[in-house]
């Protein structure tokens, strides 16, 4: 096993002090070594593969230069579509991105929320199964001046107590509807796929709604609930498309595109095509949707916005603590876009 390189050595191959060593490498401001100096200290650095001690580092400076990123599902796309895009936007901003998964359980997912402090973070991003939830939480984090940004789908009646990104799911969902019912579908399925003990954060009854103020009967929309996985999603569909052959849905919106892939599959397995017997419309609009055999229509989360904000706000906060800007929680909401591809067509 390689030693790992101290600072020491660097400063000794360079010829400098080891204080002169630090202040080049950490590129601090109060620097006053010669530009030829630094490239030497620079050269040694790159030569003998040294890499800074982040606990060291954040002991003399206060900060790891790090975040984190809580997040429900790393088998979902869209989770990583996130963590991709956060990543991209924090280390333009100098931070490295440390990523935790709750893996879909409600257990993991409380014990890394009150296991922040020890991740060894500045800050973090949270992606909650239900922000609602954790609401006594978050209001803690804030008072305890803990640098969090939550994100999340639907905007809360009352605003959140951090600062929060959300996404708007009337939008697009009404967008959906709308053109759904212009293509002459008057029977809907809503495909909630949810981690056990979460709820979908009333999606599925904000459909109903919109479906009704169109004129249809509730005895005419189906709300289905599934585990998150794509394998449950698809039996969860495929039962209920074998159950309800004479009355089955012309049309179904799964709430995520996982799901509706999973409820594509099962149209299939069922004798059906899509859209010709089924239309399916998804929601996150992860990039795959444009790639499959047939493209996945959804309701588009506004993943690059989402994740530069939720940065800009972060770092502010870890960066100016006692600026104005920062003495009050902060939301910024994204509306959600409606994507139509080949899954849609007329009933």
């Amino acid at each position: 096993m390689s030693t790992r390189v101290r600072l020491k050595d660097v400063a000794a191959k360079a010829g400098v002090a080891v204080n002169t060593a630090s202040t080049i490498l950490n590129r601090r401001p109060n620097s006053w070594a010669s530009k030829e100096t630094e490239e030497r200290v620079f050269a040694a650095a790159a030569e003998m593969g040294y890499r800074p001690n982040k606990t060291a580092r954040a002991l003399r400076s206060g900060r790891f230069h790090t975040i984190g990123l809580i997040i429900q599902d790393v088998t979902n796309p869209f989770f990583c579509t996130i963590a991709d895009e956060l990543e991209a936007a924090v280390e333009a901003r100098g931070y490295d991105l440390l990523v935790e998964s709750c893996r879909s359980t409600l257990d993991r997912e409380k014990h890394l929320l009150h296991e922040m402090v020890d991740l060894e973070v500045d800050g973090t991003v949270l992606w909650l199964s239900n922000n609602e939830t954790y609401r006594e939480e978050l209001t803690d984090m804030f008072a305890k001046k803990m640098p969090v940004v939550a994100l999340g789908n639907g905007v809360p009646d009352i605003a959140l107590p951090t600062d929060a990104v959300l996404s708007d799911f009337t939008q697009g969902l009404q967008d959906a509807v709308k053109d759904l019912l212009a293509r002459g579908h008057r029977r809907f399925a809503f495909l909630s796929a949810q981690a056990e003990g979460t709820d979908d954060g009333s999606r599925s009854e904000i459909f109903q709604q919109m479906l009704n103020a169109a004129g249809i009967p509730s005895s005419a929309i189906h709300l289905l609930h599934t585990g998150h996985r794509i394998d449950q999603a698809y039996h969860t569909f495929l039962g209920f498309l074998q159950q309800n052959k004479k009355q089955r849905p012309t049309a179904v919106v799964a709430m995520n595109d996982i799901a509706a892939v999973a409820c594509m599959r099962a149209a299939v397995e069922a004798g059906l095509s899509v859209p010709g017997d089924l239309s399916i419309v998804g929601v996150d609009d992860i990039p795959l949707c444009e790639y499959l055999p047939t493209t996945l229509s959804s309701i588009r989360q506004r993943y690059k916005k989402i994740t530069q904000e939720a940065a800009d706000l972060l770092i502010q906060r870890i960066e100016q603590p006692d600026a104005a800007e920062v003495s009050q929680p902060r939301q910024v909401i994204f509306p959600t876009i409606y994507t139509p591809r080949e899954s849609v067509g007329p009933a």
